[in-house]
């Protein structure tokens, strides 16, 4: 039998649930049943993940991302224009655009640091002006600074949007950068400061809100405080950038390197000024135990060549410091919420310093329960330091993270002793006694005793230039010149043993 062509079919896509299967009947019982089983069916769509998707999707707005969206120079040029322009001109432009971007992204930015963190937590006393002060620095000086580059890289530009020169501008503005030295220097107390105030509740919240919202871009406050440092490193590498891809014919390369170097020495300047502000940070947090540990020398430093955290061989962390004078050892300890640095044992002298590489397995680190058994106490990564002098009896032995570490910890201190190293050689080649009268009697292929004592007190670091010239001595003396020339050199291979044997017992 065939279905009337009248009928009614519900299409299969609208069949949802079990309640549309129900027909409306007039039975109450079974109208009630229906609605029972069409409210289940709400609430279970109302749960379901798509609706959960769209009701987010709704209220919340898409996560930006850490970076902004940045167009290329080139993108932005109709076809005719590219075409006129040669590959090495493009990629001048775009290195040129790029720096103007750079410029007008960092304004932003400092804006944004003043406006959505500085100034409402000083309206909702969350933080003083003091502190805020001391975080944020001058961050108002330095947004004109910006702004005058731009504007000088905007009238240069021109009405088809390339650059013919830029090296002028660079050259008058690039001396200006100088005013990020105070800035720069205080950025290691500030960040001390910020990490402090993290502590309170209210700080915290406020700062998490801020992160969470869409202006923050996934970045911290710290992330928006660090960024004219940052842009400060990047100069040089955007000049060389654009100096690359400029003719060598054009005017701008002798200006363009002229640049390039008075950015250099801005920088050079103001990590200068950075290393004795952070050099000062850390001996003002210094506590000694005893007056004798106390060292003019420590006071007197400018500059802090390496530090960090090492483990000693009980396996008890240690903050050593190494100043251009002097090694420092600490153990950081809390007083009153403040970070301080408690010297551990004597401060060594740079001058008085030796240093030793050990090898993975050479000693034992203690202080492990698992490692008092099996091959597992064998230390990795350590070196040792002490005075050369035995008697205070003070020696370290230092663990570090890795052999990354360790060796960056090596070759810093070998650096600063080789100067000192280099002047006791010399004290000592000159210090050197000269042979005994019997061993010269025993020695019958001497030719010319007087001319062998001569050339004898001669150092190590002059033998090779005055070899020729003891030699013509005893030639016009004895007649033998070949023979003397074997018998000198072979007297500077005795000695030669000699200094290496002492060399052993100072240097590494």
């Amino acid at each position: 039998l065939q279905e009337p062509s009248n009928k009614r079919v519900r299409p299969l896509a609208r069949v949802t649930s079990l309640a549309n299967l129900i027909s409306p009947v007039r039975n109450g019982a079974v109208r009630r049943f229906g609605q029972t089983i069409q409210s289940f069916a709400l609430r279970s769509d109302s749960k379901s993940p798509s609706c959960a998707q769209k009701s987010c999707s709704r209220s919340a707005a898409p996560t930006p991302p850490k970076r902004r969206n940045s167009v290329l120079w080139s993108e932005m040029l109709d076809v005719n224009m590219k075409e006129s322009l040669s590959t090495k001109e493009i990629k001048r432009q775009e290195a040129i655009y790029e720096m103007s971007r750079g410029e007008q992204d960092l304004i932003e930015d400092l804006k944004l640091a003043r406006k959505a963190y500085h100034d409402p937590m000083l309206k909702l006393s969350i933080m003083s002006e003091e502190e805020l002060t001391h975080i944020f620095g001058d961050l108002d000086s330095y947004i004109p600074l910006h702004e005058d580059l731009l504007a000088s890289l905007g009238e240069a530009t021109k009405p088809d949007g390339t650059v013919e020169q830029i090296g002028p501008i660079l050259v008058k503005w690039l001396p200006r950068l100088h005013a990020y030295k105070g800035y720069c220097s205080n950025q290691l107390a500030a960040k001390a400061l910020l990490d402090q105030k993290k502590q309170d509740r209210r700080v915290q919240d406020f700062l998490q809100r801020c992160l969470e919202s869409p202006f923050s871009r996934k970045l911290d406050l710290w992330s928006f405080l660090d960024i004219p440092r940052s842009r400060l490193v990047k100069y040089p590498l955007l000049l060389k950038e654009i100096l690359r891809h400029t003719p060598k014919d054009h005017p701008d390369i002798q200006i363009l390197e002229e640049a390039i170097s008075i950015i250099q020495g801005v920088l050079s300047d103001i990590n200068l000024k950075k290393g004795e502000s952070e050099c000062q940070y850390y001996i003002d947090k210094l506590e000694y135990l005893d007056e004798k540990q106390k060292d003019p020398r420590i006071e007197g430093s400018k500059a802090l060549l390496c530090h960090g955290e090492l483990k000693n061989k009980n396996g008890h962390k240690l903050y050593v410091f190494l100043f251009q004078d002097i090694l420092v050892l600490t153990r950081p300890v809390t007083r009153n919420e403040r970070q301080s640095y408690q010297v551990y044992r004597q401060p060594i002298p740079v001058q008085e310093l030796l240093l030793e590489d050990l090898q993975d397995g050479d000693v034992k680190m203690g202080g492990s329960f698992r490692g008092a058994f099996g091959n597992s106490d064998k230390a990795k990564n350590i070196f040792r330091v002490r005075f050369q002098d035995p008697s205070p009896g003070q020696s370290h032995t230092l663990q570090a993270n890795d052999i990354f570490h360790k060796q960056q910890w090596v070759n810093c201190i070998r650096t600063a002793i080789a100067p000192f190293q280099r002047s006791a050689v010399t004290t000592e080649l000159k210090e050197l006694p000269e042979l005994s009268e019997e061993s010269e009697e025993n020695n019958p292929s001497v030719p010319n005793i007087t001319a062998q004592r001569r050339c004898s007190a001669i150092t190590e670091m002059e033998l090779d230039e005055s070899t020729a010239e003891c030699g013509s001595v005893m030639d016009s003396e004895e007649g033998k010149g070949v023979k003397t020339h074997r018998t000198l050199s072979g007297h500077r291979k005795t000695r030669e043993k000699q200094l290496s044997s002492k060399r052993k017992e100072t240097l590494v």
